[in-house]
């Protein structure tokens, strides 16, 4: 978002945080506003959601956030971190040329619409066969995040689609820039965080209003955080 600061407009990056409690019912846990982050920020924000009241964290969906994992972890060590692994496809698709995009994608998906962690694990090593003379460090890029990608398999397959991507989050981010895309910039950060705290209350209306059983129904346990 761009907001003025110090007399020049800047731009701010605007970090989200949701859950679903056990309940079912997703909750909206907070705004972040920062120029940077890191391992530092990170913990920063997960410490304040502990202190806040969030007692728990059974599991966490993130994107490949740099140091995000290890806060969560260092916070909640009981908490298991699911990376998504669509968004590890598109940062693994970056090495890959174009011609062989379609092919590679395919054989990504197979990892991770695996019934097993360890047909999964199968799929890995006959990709890093076929693959890795051409793009070594895609498979490279799978085994070092191995651990956060396997988590998904422990669960039934209605749960693990609910848990295995971000998709959550990116539904609200969607439907706040469609807010904020007539601004073109904004006073100071408190404007934009009023807007970004009314703007999901309308979005959670609209949700309701169309599906009226997801408050009981949803199936995710927690997305992103």
């Amino acid at each position: 978002m761009k907001v003025k600061d110090q007399g020049r407009v800047s731009n701010k990056a605007i970090y989200l945080a949701i859950g679903v409690n056990m309940s079912g019912i997703k909750e909206f846990l907070g705004i972040w506003v920062s120029e940077n982050e890191g391992a530092k920020f990170w913990l920063s924000i997960v410490t304040e959601l502990k202190n806040r009241g969030v007692r728990d964290i059974f599991i966490a969906c993130v994107d490949g956030l740099k140091g995000f994992p290890e806060a969560i972890e260092a916070v909640y060590p009981r908490t298991q971190v699911q990376l998504c692994p669509v968004h590890l496809m598109r940062f693994s698709l970056c090495y890959v040329s174009f011609k062989d995009r379609k092919v590679v994608e395919a054989d990504l998906k197979l990892i991770y619409r695996a019934a097993t962690a360890e047909e999964a694990e199968q799929h890995l090593a006959a990709f890093a066969e076929k693959w890795d003379a051409r793009y070594p460090s895609t498979s490279k890029s799978w085994r070092t995040n191995w651990a956060r990608v396997i988590p998904m398999f422990g669960f039934p397959d209605d749960i693990r689609r609910a848990v295995y991507t971000t998709n959550a989050i990116e539904s609200l981010n969607m439907s706040l820039r469609k807010v904020i895309k007539t601004r073109a910039s904004f006073p100071n950060d408190d404007a934009a965080f009023k807007l970004l705290y009314l703007a999901p209350a309308q979005h959670r209306e609209k949700v309701d209003d169309a599906h009226p059983a997801l408050e009981s129904g949803d199936a995710g346990l927690c997305h992103h955080l």
